[in-house]
């Protein structure tokens, strides 16, 4: 019998292919369904199909950084609900981002038990 909940997913947006591709396997072996975006502009448009409980955002990408990710995400009411923890390698960026609003932060190299703890909490 298949089942009629709607399937939770992940948001793993990341331009370095590696670390996105490791984030993916990862998080696919703990069991979770995730999706995929390089930059902030594809993250917008995987955002809008349904089903994203979290999303794993870095700060650094081309066409579109985390900080205009977010500031589009906030700005639409149907996004701006859906949690962000924030991966990068950049430590003051934290200062930075006083306001970002983040369920999460992290920088890298990235613990993946700490990363299960917050999709599991969120999702």
């Amino acid at each position: 019998m298949k089942s009629t909940k709607p399937v939770k997913r992940v948001l793993i947006v990341e331009d370095e292919e590696d670390v996105r591709g490791a984030l993916v396997a990862f998080l696919e072996g703990e069991g979770h369904s995730v999706v995929e975006a390089a930059h902030g502009a594809e993250a917008l448009t995987q955002l809008r199909s349904e089903g994203i409980c979290l999303i794993v955002l870095d700060l650094w990408m081309p066409v579109m950084d985390g900080w205009e990710f977010r500031a589009a995400q906030r700005k639409d009411p149907a996004l701006a609900a859906v949690p962000v923890v924030v991966i990068t390698a950049d430590d003051g960026a934290r200062q930075q981002a006083a306001d970002f609003g983040e369920a999460g932060w992290m920088t890298k190299p990235i613990d993946f038990g700490r990363l299960l703890e917050l999709v599991n909490e969120h999702c």
